[in-house]
């Protein structure tokens, strides 16, 4: 089989776990979830839900102990996109190819969605401490590692500091910039790959490895959507292109340029895959995961 094939399997696989833990819309707080749904199926990569089950089979794990917290991550994921669009943030009306959530259901109700997403996400990653093969260790570090990565020393740490930068114009430096994009982004990407170790009962030096590679290909995948912001179109990307320019924010593309942005870019990936393949000497390989991060260097939406 190969890869693309492989993907839409895997996507679609993906897609069934996170649709299973979804709210039902029903009582008097039906819109609120109703909103939530919306968010969430909207679609999108699922790159971390992915990547967090197949770094779990990368050390062996078999069980469905992981699909909480893959639901879970997508769901904090969605909610950090449902509040990146609103009027008071990048004030977007086009997320995945269709009119955001604030656009649909309005400011308040928006804020509301991602507040119930984030929270229910929590709700559901703990329904792994009911299922019958898990480790209680194991799912109690997991969670600490989820709710650290999308706290405040994680992805809303990332968050504030972007929120920041937009008044500092050229004066954002390399090194602010990188922050941001290592807490913003990567962090959930960490997230992501550390829970599928920490659950398959990977090592802690083999969980720091992955949280090494795991900010590389954190913040490669950003600058990637920087040049994309850049390059691409409103048909192919699924959400308005030229945001950061009309929100006259410093990307790494306005601060490096496309050229030496884009090479940067390649060398992260290559050194995250390297770092994965270096597992191998300890007898643990997933090609399709290896794949998966290759293939980010070139995505073109």
């Amino acid at each position: 089989m190969d890869f693309n094939q492989k993907l839409e399997d895997r996507v679609k696989e993906t897609e069934s776990v996170i649709k299973a833990y979804l709210p039902v819309e029903d009582g008097w707080a039906k819109t609120v979830m109703e909103a939530m749904n919306y968010s969430v199926n909207a679609g999108g990569k699922r790159l971390r839900p992915m990547l967090m089950a197949e770094t779990y089979r990368l050390f062996g794990g078999a069980d469905q102990v992981i699909e909480p917290f893959m639901a879970a991550i997508e769901m904090i994921h969605t909610y950090s996109l449902v509040h990146d669009d609103l009027p008071a943030m990048d004030n977007d009306e086009y997320r995945r190819g269709r009119k955001t959530t604030w656009v649909v259901y309005g400011d308040a109700m928006a804020v509301l969605a991602g507040d119930g997403l984030l929270n229910y996400a929590f709700e559901t990653a703990l329904k792994s401490f009911e299922m019958p093969q898990r480790d209680c260790a194991r799912c109690a570090r997991a969670l600490s590692i989820l709710a650290k990565k999308a706290g405040i020393y994680g992805m809303i740490g990332g968050q504030t500091a972007d929120i920041e930068a937009e008044n500092l114009g050229d004066q954002v430096t390399q090194e602010q910039l990188l922050f941001i994009h290592a807490n913003k982004t990567a962090a959930l990407i960490q997230a992501a790959m550390m829970v599928g170790a920490v659950l398959a009962g990977a090592s802690d030096a083999q969980v720091d490895l992955l949280e090494k590679a795991a900010y590389e290909i954190g913040v490669a995948f950003q600058i990637q959507d920087d040049i994309l912001d850049v390059t691409s179109s409103l048909e192919l990307l699924g959400k308005p292109v030229g945001s950061d320019a009309k929100n006259q924010k410093t990307t790494y593309v306005t601060l490096r340029g496309i050229e030496i942005a884009s090479k940067e870019q390649q060398e992260m990936s290559s050194h995250a895959i390297e770092l994965l393949e270096s597992l191998k000497d300890d007898g643990f390989e997933n090609a399709f995961l290896t794949e998966l991060i290759r293939s980010l260097i070139t995505r073109i939406k």
